[in-house]
């Protein structure tokens, strides 16, 4: 049995030879009845692959209509809607792997508070401002932390912004009076992907509650506190 890979441009590929036969514990034998042709590809060309279908995947959308700036309005929009669902998993992922350590911060944050009323209404003025200070440190690094994981998502963006770039780099869209008063006579793609990224951003924030999994997200967001 042969097995053949036809090469890609920029890529060499090894060819190798071995004697293969199966037994019953599935072992490798030489001098067996059957021949196959081993295969190793380097890495660039398993890259290349890579990128040409995820290249293949993106651009579609933008190709379904007929009309070229409706087909960049709705292509920009799916791209969008992906990042941020990969921007939700990846905030997903981030609370999930550290939700012990969100639950002591709320934890901590809401007994420094609770001692903290407790030394107010005892008029222990000293206790309560040492106590209040404390629950406001945790809170602090609460909010810190929240706020790492929501810049989190936007990771896929320059991602996506640098993959647009490969595709409509020079392309501009002319503009008209008053925006052309601010931004000039034409803008690049930058100047519609972003307010379509606000949109998909917003569109998916009310979808979420509805979606299987992204609901659950939703849940740990508020028990995070988020």
């Amino acid at each position: 049995m042969w097995a053949w890979i036809t090469p890609y441009a920029g890529s060499s590929i090894s060819v190798y030879s071995v004697d293969f036969l199966n037994d019953d514990a599935g072992a490798i034998k030489r001098g067996g009845a059957g021949r196959v042709q081993v295969v190793k590809v380097q890495m660039d060309y398993i890259l290349s692959l890579i990128v040409v279908w995820i290249d293949a995947l993106l651009i579609a959308p933008f190709r379904w209509p007929a009309d070229a700036l409706v087909g960049f309005l709705l292509g920009s929009f799916v791209v969008s809607m992906l990042c941020a669902v990969v921007g939700e998993l990846t905030l997903s992922a981030a609370i999930r792997f550290n939700g012990k350590h969100l639950a002591a911060l709320n934890k901590e944050i809401a007994d420094r508070e609770a001692l903290s009323i407790q030394a107010y209404e005892a008029g222990d003025r000293l206790g309560y401002q040492a106590l209040n200070k404390e629950a406001n440190d945790a809170w602090g690094r609460h909010f810190f932390t929240m706020a790492a994981y929501s810049a989190g998502m936007l990771w896929p963006v320059p991602f996506a912004l640098a993959w647009l770039n490969s595709r409509f780099h020079g392309i501009e869209f002319a503009l008209s009076w008053p925006h052309s008063l601010v931004f000039g006579q034409s803008v690049g793609y930058p100047y519609i992907f972003i307010p379509v990224y606000i949109l998909a951003r917003i569109v998916f924030g009310h979808l979420r509650q509805w979606l299987p999994y992204f609901r659950g997200v939703q849940k740990r967001l508020d028990h995070a506190g988020t």
